[in-house]
This record gives structure tokens, sequence and C-alpha cells, in this order.
């Protein structure tokens, strides 16, 4: 049965879509096939990471939303390298200017695909599914979560995001969420890691599950490459697949 994770931020700009790519990479280099949908389609970034352009996409799930095709036909096959067992198949929303103009435009609504996730999972063998829905307290109100196994809020180390995740967390409280996790990412490197868990845990009086330092070489890479793939030995892709574990387990 497929594992479904969902990574929720308060605000933009948290490194949510960094993670989620980065953590599919790994859960395929470990033999997994991956599932990964961009629900941002305000501001789809997935693909980027995956070194898949506009121009390689066909169909999306925009055109999935607006009833035009299949999620079936909207999954495009990530092979990251030969040597790599797993698999990753994503589904990614489109920058295409007119199509953000239409998700402005338009009222739409993502119910369908929680309807249709299951039967998508099956077919393609899925092990992990992993979603990055768009940022924001409304956006968590309205998502459906039923379908999720895993819920994990992303912060940083500021003070809009302590006040939204804290706002975030008194609503999980009211959903039947099996399994929620707190990742505060991005901390500089002059601050104490152990120091920030336990700022954060005394806040929000909710356990963290780990505390990810802010990466000049990930910055670097300004979502054109894969971090755990050009730095496989560095202390951040190891912290990347201690949170994998904890995602999927």
């Amino acid at each position: 049965m497929t594992k479904i994770i969902m990574i929720h931020s308060f605000r933009r700009g948290v490194g949510r879509s960094t993670m989620i790519a980065n953590i599919s990479a790994l859960l395929a280099i470990a033999g997994k096939r991956v599932g990964v949908i961009d629900t941002n389609i305000q501001s789809p970034s997935l693909h980027f990471f995956f070194d898949l352009n506009e121009a390689d996409i066909g169909c999306s799930l925009n055109n999935y939303l607006w009833g035009t095709c299949t999620l079936a036909q909207a999954t495009h096959h990530i092979t990251l390298r030969s040597d790599i067992p797993g698999q990753i198949f994503l589904i990614p929303g489109t920058c295409q200017p007119h199509e953000i103009v239409r998700v402005l435009s338009n009222s739409y609504s993502l119910h369908p695909l929680d309807a249709d996730i299951e039967s998508w999972c099956e077919e393609f063998g899925l092990d992990v599914l992993l979603i990055d829905p768009r940022s924001g307290l409304i956006e968590m109100a309205a998502a459906s979560i039923a379908v999720v196994d895993t819920l994990v809020l992303l912060m940083r180390l500021d003070r809009q995001d302590f006040e939204g995740t804290g706002m975030m967390l008194d609503l999980i409280k009211k959903v039947d969420i099996s399994k929620m996790l707190l990742v505060v990412n991005e901390v500089p490197g002059d601050f104490g890691l152990n120091m920030i868990r336990k700022k954060v845990e005394q806040t929000l009086q909710y356990d963290v599950t780990a505390v990810v330092p802010y990466s000049g070489k990930l910055l670097a890479l300004g979502s054109k490459k894969l971090f755990v793939l050009e730095y496989p030995q560095d202390p951040l892709t190891e912290l990347y697949g201690q949170i994998a574990e904890k995602f999927v387990i």
C-alpha cells in the first residue's frame, strides 16, 4: 500500500519543493517507486529539479483539473541515472502564463484528485507518494488531507513562521492525521541546532523531527540539479536521508 506524505508550510520560500525533490531522489536510490505531485499550480517548481522543460510537459496537473486528461496521461517518468534502481513518477504543474492566469481567474478544486489518487498509486505500483501543496493556512484548511498518512510541516526561523505554524498545528489537532512531523529548515550555521530545536519545541509545544542547516552549496544549485546527487557524501544529504526514513516508517 502506498505511503502518502504531504509537506506543507505556512508561507512560501521555506524550501519545501527542494526538500521534496531531494527526498524523492533518495527514495528512488533506495529502490522505491516514488510518486510526486505538484499541486502548487499557481507557482509550480518541482519539474525544474528533474530537468523537465516546459516544452516537454504535454499534460500537467492543470489539464487534469480542467478535465482534459487523466492522471496517468499527466504522469512523467523521471529516470535520474541508469544505476538508480527506483523510479520517480512526476505530475507537474505548468508555468505557462495563460494557464497561471486561468487558475487565478477561475475557481478550481483539488477534490477530484483525492478521489483518483488511490487508483493512480495502484496503477503505477507506487511505494511512496509525496505531495507539494500551495502554502498557507487557508490552503491547509481547504485541502482534503483524509488520504494523507503523514503530514509534514516545514518552517524557518521567522516570526511569521512561528505564528503561522502554531495556527496550523492547532488546526491539525482537529483533523484525524495518523502522523505529523515538524521540520525546521535553513537554519544559519552560527546557530546551535540543538538550541534551535529546544526553542521551537518550547514555543510551539510540539516535538521537532529535524533541524536542517542552511547550505550555500544547495542555494548555488538554483533548483537546476538535485543536491543529493551532486553531493552524495555531504552531511546535508545524510540528514535528508534520515528525514526520508522518518517520512516512510
